[in-house]
C-alpha cells in the first residue's frame, strides 16, 4: 500500500501576511515558511496509518521553488518514506498542480492520495477535487475521520448539516480537515536524518504538463475591518441602528 501526500510550502500560520505595496500578492521574502497546515494532517495521518502496519511506502510531493525542500524534509522528519520536488519558480493555480500531481500520481502508482484540503495561502479548496475528477477516482472531502482497508476506505467528511460517512473504492483521493489528528513534531533525531536524505528532484518545464494560467490576480487588497458589535435593549432600538446606522433597512 502507498500513499501520495502533496505537500506545499506557506507562509507560517503563525504570522500575518502582508501585502505587496504594488497589491501584486502576499510578500513572502524574508517571511518564515512552512508546511501548509492542511497538509500537516495528511502526513500525519499516513504516518499513523504507516505505524499501524496497513501502509509500505509514504512520498511527499512539493512544487515549487528549490526552498520547497524544507518542506519535503519537514515531511521526511515527521516519517514520510520518500521525497519528491518539482522545481519552478512559477506560482501554480490549482488546475495546473492538479495536472502535475497527475503526472506523478501516473508515474507512482499510489492506492491513495491523501492531501489538505486547502492551502492557507490562497484557500482555494479545489486541487484534490480537479485531480479526482482528471484521474477518474472517487473523493472524499473535508475529512475528519479515516480508516483504511485492503481495498477501500471509509471516511467522515464534515457537511453543512453534520456529517457524512462514505466507503471508497481504492484508488482514491482524501482530502483533511484540521479535525482529522494533532500533527506530530518532528523529533531533533529525525530532523537530522531528514537532511541527508535524497530529495528526488524534476524541472517542471520538462515534464510536458500544460501549466497555462486561466486565472489572473487583479489586485490584493486588505479585509476590511470588522467592526465591534454592541447590545441593544430593545427593538425599537436594534430598528434605529439598522435604520440609521447600517442604513440596511
Amino acid at each position: 500500500m502507498k500513499i501520495l501526500v502533496p505537500v506545499k510550502r506557506v507562509v507560517d500560520s503563525n504570522i500575518k501576511p502582508l501585502i505587496k505595496t504594488d497589491h501584486s500578492g502576499v510578500e513572502i521574502s524574508g517571511i518564515k515558511m512552512s508546511m501548509n497546515p492542511f497538509d500537516e494532517n495528511a502526513i500525519e495521518e499516513a504516518v499513523q496509518l504507516k505505524e499501524q502496519g496497513k501502509v509500505d511506502e509514504i512520498v511527499a510531493i512539493s512544487i515549487g521553488e528549490p526552498k520547497s525542500q524544507d518542506t519535503l524534509r519537514t515531511a521526511l522528519a515527521m516519517g514520510a518514506d520518500k521525497a519528491i520536488l518539482v522545481s519552478t519558480e512559477h506560482t501554480l493555480e490549482s488546475l495546473a498542480v492538479a495536472k502535475v500531481l497527475e503526472y506523478f500520481v501516473i508515474k507512482e502508482k499510489p492506492n491513495l492520495v491523501l492531501m489538505g484540503k486547502q492551502a492557507s495561502d490562497d484557500d482555494m479548496n479545489a486541487t484534490g477535487q480537479i485531480l479526482a475528477a482528471r484521474l477518474g477516482w472517487p473523493q472524499g472531502t473535508f475529512v475528519s475521520k479515516l480508516e483504511l482497508y485492503s481495498n477501500y476506505v471509509e471516511i467522515i467528511r464534515e457537511i453543512d448539516d453534520g456529517q457524512e460517512t462514505l466507503k471508497l473504492p481504492l484508488p482514491a483521493i482524501v482530502t483533511t480537515d484540521l479535525r482529522l489528528n494533532e500533527p506530530r513534531y518532528a523529533s531533533l533525531p529525525n530532523i537530522m536524518k531528514a537532511r541527508k536524505k535524497p530529495v528526488e528532484t524534476f524541472v517542471l518545464a520538462e515534464l510536458g504538463v500544460d501549466i497555462t494560467p486561466r486565472l489572473y490576480i487583479q489586485r490584493l487588497d486588505e479585509s476590511s475591518p470588522i467592526r465591534e458589535g454592541v447590545i441593544v435593549n430593545s427593538v425599537e432600538e436594534l430598528i434605529d441602528k439598522l435604520q440609521n446606522e447600517a442604513k440596511v433597512i
